[in-house]
């Protein structure tokens, strides 16, 4: 069970919060999610995650992949922090964790009681949607917040129509 929202109480304010993964389609999300943000005087929060289990090695070789995946993932996070930044007008909140995407979103949905709505987009690829959208449509994956999906075919302005 997810704790209450805090998201309504005075000194709070409603966060989306939308997933970094280097695919095309995030930026949809990540661009909805930020107007959203901005026209209800709200907060984007920008999650992501590096995936668990990619650092098997031998010790010293894994502190080293640790390392530049953090490096890479705060460097992919900037540039996603500054685009927001630059179209939107609002700063995101940047969260890097290591793990299982499931578990990281629902533990900082734990965490942080003032998000409240979870964005993704849905991918047109033959390979399907992606991996969250796909855990979502088959169950396996339950957020304890509201998420909604973009299809990627949606452009920048048609997103802000919709916003």
């Amino acid at each position: 069970m997810v704790s209450k929202r805090l998201s309504r109480l005075e000194g709070h304010r409603r966060k989306f919060m939308a997933i970094i993964d280097g695919t095309p389609e995030c930026e949809r999300a990540v661009h909805y999610a930020g107007r959203r943000a901005k026209n209800s005087n709200g907060g984007l929060v920008l999650l992501f995650v590096i995936p668990e289990g990619d650092f098997q090695q031998w010790l010293g070789v894994e502190a080293i992949m640790r390392a530049e995946a953090r490096e890479e993932a705060e460097a992919i996070m900037a540039k996603a922090a500054q685009k927001v930044r630059e179209s939107i007008g609002i700063d995101p909140e940047v969260v890097i964790r290591e793990g299982n995407a499931t578990d990281e979103i629902n533990d900082l949905v734990e965490e942080d009681r003032d998000i409240a709505i979870l964005v993704l987009a849905a991918a047109s690829a033959k390979e399907g949607p992606g991996p969250l959208v796909s855990a979502i449509a088959g169950r396996g994956a339950v957020f304890p917040i509201p998420v909604t999906v973009l299809p990627d075919s949606l452009s920048d302005e048609e997103i802000d129509a919709l916003c």
